[in-house]
């Protein structure tokens, strides 16, 4: 696997049937799978002398982050990581934060830092981001390792977590379907660098077709219903529709929205609902397979972090 990983048998039950008809890409069940040749992998490095060390840091109280930054870290801890938590105060200045960061570059025993966006207004996230060494960018955002996906050396670049995550989960299911990637048709909605135009250079990497569109491409309809493959990374509720799925094509839906759902909650406010960027009921109708939201593309992003902070550690191990 293209990845780092190795290539996992994908097993039958990574999909399972769909009340809408087609199949449910199950990314609960892939990411498993990945946490746990993780695991292994972390044994049998920890038993030459080296303990992967994923360090994370989070910048003020924002309540989602806090939950995202607590999942990263009990996923790191049952992988066998060394794991540590920096908590900084939202008052925290640049500069102090730089410092953390040039600490961690220069710790030994920290082979991949995270910063937890978003950060507090009067820190520069770009600045913040390009002073993490690329060796331990395990969010592959630093410069060096877009470029290095860029030119499409898929094999030294870290690979952001989320378009990693959506490339195992099309390799297994192809697999499972008995579909081979080469020469078939992937379009990608969404230009974002975080998903779309690294997914692209994945899906190149896999001598796929691939076509990059957006919310201003004429005729999104026409072009999404050539793909054979589709990976909605858009931002957008339910925007990509049934009938522009090509009968048998498989479907990967990045987006996570909140919009409002029925009825009222305990404390009687308005429900909301989780939805991605397509129409899940109309597409499941067309597509051979689909990831649902949530349970889909998701657990697979904190996968790949685990992923990408072994191959840190190896790395490291190596030199």
């Amino acid at each position: 696997m293209t990845l780092g990983l190795s290539d996992q048998p994908a097993h039958a039950d990574v999909i399972r049937s769909s009340e809408h008809g087609g199949r449910i890409i199950d990314g609960k069940i892939a990411s498993l799978q990945v946490l746990e040749e993780v695991a292994e992998r972390a044994k049998a490095l920890v038993a030459r002398g080296t303990t992967p060390g994923l360090a994370v840091v989070l910048v003020g109280e924002n309540p989602a982050s806090q939950v995202y930054v607590g999942a990263k870290g009990k996923a790191a801890k049952s992988c066998g990581f060394h794991s540590v938590q920096h908590d900084l105060e939202a008052t925290t200045t640049e500069a102090e934060l730089l410092k953390l960061i040039a600490e961690l570059n220069a710790d030994p025993q920290i082979h991949g830092i995270l910063v937890q966006l978003p950060l507090p207004d009067g820190i520069d996230s770009t600045k913040v981001l390009e002073a993490v060494s690329p060796s331990k960018d395990v969010d592959g955002f630093h410069p060096v390792n877009v470029g290095l996906l860029g030119v499409g050396d898929v094999t030294r670049a870290l690979v952001p977590c989320t378009p990693a995550g959506s490339l195992v989960l099309i390799e297994k299911t192809a697999a499972a379907l008995g579909v081979k990637l080469d020469g078939m048709e992937a379009v990608v909605v969404g230009r974002s660098n975080i998903v779309g135009k690294p997914m692209v250079q994945l899906l190149l990497s896999k001598n796929m077709t691939v076509t990059i569109a957006h919310s201003r491409t004429k005729d999104l309809k026409a072009t999404v219903q050539k793909a054979d493959f589709v990976v909605a990374a858009v931002g957008r509720p339910e925007m990509i529709k049934g009938e522009w799925i090509k009968p048998g094509a498989i479907v990967i839906d990045v987006g996570i929205n909140r919009v409002p759902g029925e009825g009222l909650n305990a404390a009687g406010k308005p429900k909301t609902k989780l939805v991605g960027d397509v129409d899940y009921a109309g597409c499941a109708v067309n597509a051979a397979a689909i990831t649902p939201v949530p349970g889909g593309v998701g657990p697979m992003t904190i996968a790949m972090l685990m992923a990408n902070t072994l191959r840190a550690a190896e790395r490291a191990a190596a030199q």
